[in-house]
């Protein structure tokens, strides 16, 4: 089938370089200049290692390949090929679960990709949805654009990528969440583009940039994308499934996979020859990437095999009546592999390979991910998130809600509860459940919270601010938030239940309630960095919690805890402990209690008194020393959550280096390990049966 090619630029032989004026040819290497980038990758493997009995599975096998200025590149194959591994490889983002063996060079250099070089599109959308597509560009610009463009420069820049995007339409839309209706699918894929592209990188990585989209939508993200190529003269490698034949032709390069080996490199216009030659022509009326997948896809053999063998698929006979022997897609891979290891296009991949692995004097201009200062980061992200808190019902507004509910309830249930003998058990029942019960409720905006870790997660592999930034932009937007949820609550539970009288005591009773929420959201913001997952993470949460409830001092006394852990050190570090007895010497410090017998007025118990032997508590520091406790485990958390962050930033690298290293040096010593296998069985494994019957379509195979 004959490729129809999207226009002559695109065809690859001689395309223009729009920002420099110099045509580029096909194997023309720009040395001296600056923003180009040439990435090669040589005898890349990628493993999945095993210590036990079992083999270790090879993800990718000895894959050797370019990538070169104006240029997009699709990586093709089955599902499960390899290809997003291979992306990943490129992009160094490879799971630490996995082993990668092989160089990869950036303009002759093995260097390790900064931001600011490099952008990478993930396959899912991860997008703040309470925002507008206009306001999620801002934001993204601002945070790493230099701080010292004008507004209006910025706003230029803003409406030319959504113009570029096609998103004129929903620059004003919601993207949307749980209870918000938002953009469509291909509008979202468009967005997530749209923000790599700000900071206009070199090399481009897009994971399945036409999943999910409709045929109209996948054409115009990759005519982009071609765009893109052209006029910046920037590197664009994207894995893609199977894409439509108009999608196809826009490829100037194809990197054909299957069960990570490489089956074809080369020129995307000309793997429709290469299937041809190998005995594999491509029928006239259909789309080359379906046939492509079609002949190497071997998911289904046994099932086709099967379907044979009941005479539900006739194979296809010839006018003599005779089977006409067509392999299986199996061995149409096997044969495909050795072809391509003697054709000329590994020949021309090969001597381009060593031409640009070997080049010198092409730079690339690093902007070292974010060009903006740190406070003009921390406003933005104030900003951002203030907005974000304030659109997401369920964020604060529920949770504020449900406390103003629950502080009524417990105002009621503990009604003027008075200073009788029987209020002694009452007043510390009441302070116990509003210390220990409604600061558990902080659990709610875990999911919030996980959220917010997936987006930071993003844009921190892009380099688009520090850890400190976001903690510090986190807790200050959230606390106006957290001040109202504690100014309601302790209103209503203080002048229903009657507390000690005072402002500065109800104001105590405020900002112990505050602090004590804010120790328990940092809290569940350390469990969503190790445990990125809704489910496990409440339980995590929620089981920690009530280790810390149990152990506050109200259902057992401090002085009658186990002494070897619970009373030291949990006792200690428990920020319910340290806010509960804060909250008992601020309701019952310089209060008197009637005795057992009514009217007496000899024996009238003195909170001192109830605090240190009813309670067992110890009244020989302030309430404000407790409070300060709390705020210092407040601020330990935060900054807890900020080592363990840097650490996995800094450490699991060289971690997995280390790891590498080893399991390499392990591997090396088993025989089937230092000797490659074949890449496929023996062909006596397989069932002889038909690619058209599994297409209803005749291939003739020569």
């Amino acid at each position: 089938m004959e490729i129809e090619v999207a226009s002559t630029a695109a065809s690859g032989e001689n395309c223009l370089d729009l920002e420099k004026g110099v045509a580029l040819s096909e194997n023309t290497v720009l040395s001296g200049i600056e923003n180009a980038a040439y990435l090669v990758w040589e005898d890349v493997t990628v493993m999945l290692p095993k210590f036990g009995n079992g083999p270790t599975k090879r993800l990718l096998n000895g894959i050797t390949g370019y990538a070169e200025p104006g240029r997009i590149m699709a990586i093709m194959g089955p599902s499960g090929s390899g290809k997003s591994t291979l992306l990943d490889s490129l992009a160094g983002r490879l799971s630490t679960n996995l082993v990668m063996n092989g160089n990869i060079l950036l303009n002759g250099k093995k260097r390790r990709l900064d931001h600011g070089v490099f952008s990478y599109v993930t396959q899912e959308d991860v997008l703040m949805g309470t925002l507008t597509v206009k306001e999620t560009i801002q934001y993204s610009a601002q945070l790493r654009l230099p701080s010292n463009m004008t507004k209006q420069e910025l706003n230029k820049i803003v409406d030319n990528v959504i113009s570029e995007m096609g998103l004129e339409d929903c620059a004003e839309n919601l993207i949307g969440n749980w209870h918000l209706r938002g953009i469509s699918g291909g509008e979202k894929k468009r967005l997530s583009i749209a923000l790599e592209i700000i900071t206009k990188p070199q090399l481009l990585f897009l994971d399945e940039p036409t999943s999910g989209l409709d045929s109209a939508s996948a054409y115009f993200v990759v005519q982009i994308l071609k765009n893109i190529a052209l006029c910046g003269g920037r590197t664009i490698i994207c894995s893609i499934h199977q894409p439509s034949s108009e999608v196809f032709a826009l490829f100037d390069d194809l990197f054909l996979l299957s069960s990570g080996e490489m089956l074809y490199f080369g020129e995307a216009k000309m793997a429709v020859e290469f299937y041809a030659d190998s005995g594999f022509p491509c029928p006239t009326r259909r789309n080359p990437a379906d046939h492509f997948l079609r002949c190497i896809n071997s998911d289904f053999d046994d099932v086709t095999a099967a379907l044979i063998g009941s005479q539900r698929i006739n194979d296809i006979k010839e006018s003599s009546g005779s089977l006409v022997y067509l392999p299986t897609a199996a061995e149409c891979r096997v044969r495909l592999i050795q072809k391509y290891k003697c054709s000329k296009h590994r020949l021309r991949a090969k001597a381009r390979v060593l031409e640009l692995a070997n080049i010198k004097d092409v730079v690339i201009k690093e902007s070292g991910g974010s060009q903006a200062t740190w406070l003009k980061q921390l406003c933005t992200l104030i900003k951002r998130s203030l907005k974000n808190m304030s659109r997401d019902f369920g964020y604060y507004w529920l949770r504020i809600i449900v406390y103003i509910i629950l502080s009524i309830c417990v105002g009621t249930v503990f009604y003027d509860v008075g200073t009788g003998h029987n209020a002694i058990l009452a007043r510390g029942a009441c302070a116990g459940f509003i210390s220990g019960f409604m600061t558990f409720m902080s659990i709610g905006g875990f999911p919030s919270f996980i959220e917010e870790m997936k987006i930071f997660s993003k844009e921190r592999k892009s380099g688009h601010y520090g850890v400190g930034v976001f903690i510090l932009s986190n807790f200050i937007s959230s606390f106006p938030f957290l001040v109202v949820m504690s100014l309601c609550s302790a209103a209503i539970t203080y002048n229903l239940v009657k507390f000690h009288p005072g402002f500065f005591h109800f104001l105590y009773a405020a900002i112990d309630l505050l602090s004590s929420i804010a120790v328990v959201e940092s809290c569940m913001m350390l469990v969503a960095c190790f445990v990125p997952n809704f489910t496990l993470g409440l339980v995590i949460g929620a089981g920690l919690l009530g280790t810390m409830m149990a152990s506050a001092g109200f259902f057992r006394l401090i002085p009658d805890l186990p002494t070897v852990f619970w009373k030291y050190p949990v006792s200690y570090v428990n920020y319910m402990s340290w806010g509960l007895q804060g909250a008992y010497k601020n309701d019952l410090i310089g209060l008197e209690f009637e005795g057992i017998i009514p009217g007496d007025q000899t024996m009238k118990l003195k909170g001192e008194v109830i605090i240190s032997s009813v309670l067992g508590f110890s009244v020989k520091h302030s309430k404000w020393w407790d409070l300060g406790v709390v705020i210092a485990i407040l601020i330990s958390y935060r900054l807890l959550f900020y080592i363990v962050l840097k650490l996995k930033e800094r450490a699991l690298p060289v971690l997995h280096t280390f790891y590498t290293k080893k399991t390499l040096q392990h591997l090396s010593k088993r025989p089937s390990f230092r000797k490659t296998p074949p890449p496929f069985p023996s062909k006596r494994h397989y069932n002889v049966h038909s690619l058209s019957s599994q297409e209803g379509l005749n291939s003739p195979l020569h």
